[in-house]
């Protein structure tokens, strides 16, 4: 049996460290709990993912506001955000009925609203699907000042230029890029939401509002292109990525009022990857700006930009691979057509990254493509052992038969896989003994030196795994609602099919 891997207990964070991005959810059961809001698994998790958990200084220093300040009082809900002008775009998608008023204080910016749960849900999804929250670094600061907490983490941190340094290695990561087309964010959402506003407002300005999904997409894009193309009219979806033709017709009929298609370069969960040159000259001939994401296998393995007007990517992941912050970045390709319009409207609508939370990027993003050379070393690896176990019915990864081609056009060697593998168990059933049995960190997020497994749909989408419509939907874009998201670390790949391998045993 494996010893190199030991159960971590439900909430420990991952890392173990304050600011961690990660936590653990070790059974089926807590993340039933976790999804459902069951109390007794609450009450275990400290933190969590910071656009779903609130952090608990977060919730400590709305706690003090509420208190000192007799315009809020205890009795009121306040959400700290990242910016006067998020605190002002959250209290009016609120509405005037919620009664939600702006406040500051010193530099903390924040909404406060008469309680009710659909309003708490409703601001709580807006920040979720925008990136809007206050940095937990920045909570931490002021709960210092104020005598909550003794002194902030000891952390390495970059002592100089941090925002230099950050484009210094992304312009080796995105060659041709000029320090004005690298537009950090406050995490991979804010800048998926900033490059949407940007093109979307100036393709409406040509008559264009229509979007176009390609390919299931991350439940927050998905989310944010449902909810902010103006009405359905506006929101065109095509699943399958690989379909040329289907796509040629779509255009054929639709592309003289799209503005933009969002696509996810491989997507998640089930890691295709579309013949990106080609979508982009289908797009640069009607004149569709195509917004390209890249997080699932990094800037770092794969050559994107030349192909997309708008390259948007979660800093969180491997670049900022001791998983303790959050980050986003928009790219701007600067030969594209709109670049000059695209690059000032992107720079007006992102959230700028708290300082502190770019001096500790800038500090691990030099290792980045060392972490993702160890971090491929192993996806290869696993994914081999993965498709060879009888346990295992399909296995997902960069390399995967029907779109490695395409990934191959892309990646910037033979081994630049990503770290990203997904895959279903052949038993009907067999989720729930496989996860409980598994000694491997559990828990969302990817990209980190940590290895990290999750039931992706379970936590993604618990709403379509749980009831029947649901599952159509899952299955109609040919998900199984018990896939497996496995997002290798560096750990000696050895260690990682042990571990694979007798959870697995038990299921076969």
């Amino acid at each position: 049996m494996s010893s190199a891997f030991t159960h971590l207990p439900i909430g420990q964070r991952i890392p173990d460290r304050p600011h961690a991005v990660s936590c653990s959810l070790p059974t089926m059961r807590d993340v039933r709990g976790y999804e459902e809001k069951d109390p007794a698994t609450l009450s275990q998790l400290t933190s969590g993912y910071p656009r779903f958990v609130v952090h608990p200084w977060l919730r400590l220093l709305a706690a003090h506001l509420g208190m000192v300040d007799p315009a809020i009082g205890p009795d009121r809900t306040l959400w700290l955000v990242s910016s006067a002008r998020m605190a002002r775009d959250l209290a009016a998608h609120l509405g005037s009925g919620a009664d939600a008023r702006c406040c500051a204080h010193d530099g903390i910016h924040g909404v406060h609203h008469r309680p009710d749960p659909d309003l708490f849900r409703a601001a709580k999804l807006y920040l979720q699907h925008v990136g809007g929250f206050l940095s937990s670094r920045a909570a931490e600061e002021r709960l210092v000042r104020l005598g909550h907490l003794p002194a902030v983490e000891a952390e390495e941190l970059f002592p100089g230029d941090a925002l230099g340094e950050v484009r210094r290695h992304l312009r080796a990561a995105l060659p041709g890029a000029a320090d004005a087309d690298l537009l950090p964010a406050t995490c991979g959402m804010n800048a998926v939401w900033a490059a949407f506003r940007a093109v979307s407002d100036l393709q409406a300005t040509r008559g264009r509002t229509a979007w176009l999904q390609l390919g299931w997409l991350y439940l927050d894009t998905i989310a944010l292109l449902r909810k902010f193309t103006g009405g359905p009219a506006n929101y065109l979806s095509a699943s399958d990525v690989l379909d040329r033709g289907g796509l040629e017709r779509l255009f054929a009929t639709h592309g003289s009022r799209l503005a933009g298609v969002m696509v996810e370069v491989p997507t998640n969960p089930l890691i295709q990857t579309p013949d990106l040159p080609a979508l982009a000259e289908l797009c640069r001939r009607h004149g569709v700006r195509l917004v390209a994401d890249p997080s699932l296998a990094s800037v770092f393995s794969l050559d994107v930009l030349p192909h997309a007007d708008l390259v948007v990517t979660s800093l969180t992941k491997y670049a900022a691979g001791e998983g303790d912050l959050v980050a986003g970045l928009v790219a701007v390709n600067p030969a594209g057509p709109d670049a000059a319009e695209l690059r000032a409207r992107v720079a007006a609508a992102l959230e700028p990254v708290h300082p502190r939370d770019l001096a500790r990027l800038a500090a691990q993003i030099g290792h980045a493509p060392e972490l993702v050379r160890r971090i491929e070393a192993n996806t290869g690896t696993v994914a081999a052992f993965l498709r060879g176990h009888p346990a295992v019915r399909d296995v997902f990864w960069a390399l995967q038969e029907g779109s490695a081609e395409n990934y191959r056009r892309l990646a910037r060697g033979a081994t630049a896989t990503g770290g990203m593998i997904t895959f279903t168990l052949r038993r009907a059933g067999a989720l729930e003994p496989f996860y409980d049995a598994l000694r491997l960190p559990k828990g969302p997020s990817f990209g980190m030196r940590t290895t990290l497994i999750c039931p992706f749909l379970y936590l993604a989408h618990y709403d379509l795994v749980t009831t029947p419509a649901g599952r159509a939907e899952l299955a109609a874009a040919g998900l199984d609602p018990d896939l497996l998201r496995l997002c290798c670390g560096t750990e000696p790949a050895a260690d990682l099919i042990d571990s694979l391998r007798e959870a697995l045993d038990r299921v076969a």
